[in-house]
């Protein structure tokens, strides 16, 4: 998502990077790394990567899909 505007949140893919829902969120890298590690951000292991489900983004926002 660097360098990339999205209008909606329809825009955004099923999975993101913790960083590109940090971005999503308008908020740091490392509070969404927090969020994660707290269990207020459910996500996902990939291997060793972390993503967060577009669902998931959209619980923590309280947003009705």
């Amino acid at each position: 998502m660097t360098n990339c505007t999205r209008s909606s949140l329809d825009d955004l893919p099923l999975v993101l990077t913790v960083p590109e829902a940090a971005e999503a969120l308008r908020i740091g890298r490392n509070t969404a790394y927090n969020l994660v590690r707290c269990k207020k951000l459910r996500s996902i292991r990939v291997g060793k990567q972390l993503r967060v489900p577009k669902v998931a983004l959209l619980e923590y926002l309280g947003v009705q899909y």
